[in-house]
């Protein structure tokens, strides 16, 4: 049965599931639509642009699917999509789409910490953590299971990859790989993420095979281009391997972070 207060605001229009309980002074617009078993705090706003899959956890001050903050946007018709079970802590924002992608979308079982952003056309992974204050630029991709470090900001339309950790106060201006620590000024290659990958499953032969690809990237001298040549040279790739290689491949206009800056030549990437 769902408990909604008597201050709270339910535009005619807006749908919610069964068993959803909604705060008071929370604002939910007409048109929005709000899953089963979604719960709605004191003063959130959610917009009629937004979607919430079911078990869906809104917290205090939190406002989802405003107008994106892009001086090209021109009243499109654009979305927020939240999925199942995803946690929404206190004043956290997230912004609609544009023309470009028309959806800005946070996968289910993720987690946003209090006052952390995710942008316009942001796609945000499954299993994802965002720590308190993380900052997401437009058009930003973060893979599935990544976790960033509190007070990062990630620039628009890099790309974040699945299993990636990366530290807390990052200025995040290139891609990440996936299945690795990033940290540093500028943020680097800290090694593989072999602890979260133990914790998610991943075998020691899946762990090897991770860590022989990222040799080849980042410890061998080559630059990405050679680097990319060699990992698709391997013979009996690995599932793994295979989806690091193609997100070097399909990687943004930013290129992708280097090693550490020990020498004048930075393995990994097109710098020299």
């Amino acid at each position: 049965m769902s408990q909604i207060h008597p201050l709270a605001s339910i535009e005619e229009g807006a749908t919610l599931g069964k068993d959803v309980t909604v705060g008071p002074f929370a604002v939910i617009e007409k048109g929005a639509v709000i899953g089963d078993g979604c719960v709605i705090n004191a003063n959130a706003y959610i917009s009629g642009w937004a979607t919430l899959g079911n078990e869906v956890k809104v917290g205090n001050g939190s406002i989802i699917g405003t107008d994106p903050q892009d001086i090209k946007f021109a009243g499109e018709k654009t979305t927020v999509e939240i999925g199942d079970r995803t946690v929404i802590r206190e004043y956290v924002t997230i912004n609609r789409g544009t023309s470009d992608r028309m959806k800005t979308t946070v996968g289910s079982d993720t987690l946003l910490l209090s006052y952390s952003h995710v942008a316009h056309d942001c796609r945000v992974g499954n299993h994802v953590i965002m720590d308190n204050t993380v900052q997401l630029a437009g058009h930003v991709d973060v893979g599935d299971w990544a976790i960033i470090g509190g007070m990062s900001g990630v620039q628009q339309f890099v790309h974040i990859g699945a299993h990636a950790f990366i530290g807390g106060q990052c200025g995040v201006r290139k891609d990440v790989p996936p299945f690795i620590k990033a940290a540093g000024e500028p943020v680097a290659f800290m090694g593989v993420n072999h602890i979260g990958l133990k914790r998610r499953g991943f075998s020691d032969e899946q762990v090897k095979a991770i860590q022989g690809a990222y040799r080849i990237l980042y410890k061998s001298g080559h630059l990405l281009k050679a680097a990319l040549e060699a990992l698709n040279a391997l013979e009996n790739k690995t599932e793994d391997v295979t989806y690091l290689i193609d997100f070097i491949e399909g990687r943004s206009k930013h290129g992708m972070i280097g090693a550490p800056r020990r020498t004048g030549r930075v393995s990994g990437s097109d710098e020299e």
